[in-house]
C-alpha cells in the first residue's frame, strides 16, 4: 500500500473541501495489479524529478497515454507537490511550471496576469 508521509502527518488531510488526493486513491496498490500497468511504476522514478530537460519531455511523453493521467494531475495540484512529473505537466514549488529553470540564474519577475493564465490553464487541464 502506498502511504504518502502528509497522510501520516496530518490528520484529516484527505476529508472536506480543502482534501488532499493521495497517491492511493490515483495508482491503487500493488495488491489490486492497477498500479503495475501504469508507465511511471515500469520507468525509472528518477525519470520523473529529473533536472535534466530532456528527461522531462520522457516522462511527460510518458503520461501521454495513461489512463489515469488527469486524476494524477489534479491529485499533484491538490497536494502542492513541491516537483516532479505528474499528470503530463512539470511541477515546482507546488504549482505547474513550463519548463526547468537553469542553475544560478535568478528568475524573471512576472506581472500578475501571466501568473493567473498559468493558473487558470492548470484548472483547464484537471478540469478536461
Amino acid at each position: 500500500m502506498t502511504v504518502l508521509f502528509s497522510e501520516l502527518l496530518v490528520p484529516g488531510w484527505a476529508q472536506g473541501d480543502s482534501g488532499k488526493i493521495g497517491l492511493n486513491a490515483v495508482t491503487g496498490s500493488y495488491s489490486d495489479g492497477r498500479a503495475l500497468n501504469l508507465p511511471c511504476h515500469n520507468a525509472s522514478s528518477e525519470l520523473f524529478f529529473s533536472e535534466k530537460s530532456e528527461e522531462i519531455a520522457l516522462a511527460k511523453s510518458l503520461c501521454g497515454g495513461c489512463p489515469v493521467k488527469s486524476d494524477c494531475l489534479k491529485g499533484a495540484l491538490s497536494r502542492e507537490e513541491p516537483c516532479g512529473v505528474w499528470g503530463g505537466e512539470l511541477f515546482e514549488d507546488g504549482r505547474v511550471v513550463l519548463r526547468k529553470r537553469a542553475p544560478g540564474r535568478p528568475r524573471s519577475a512576472k506581472p500578475e496576469d501571466e501568473l493567473t493564465v498559468e493558473i487558470e490553464s492548470a484548472k483547464a487541464l484537471v478540469a478536461s
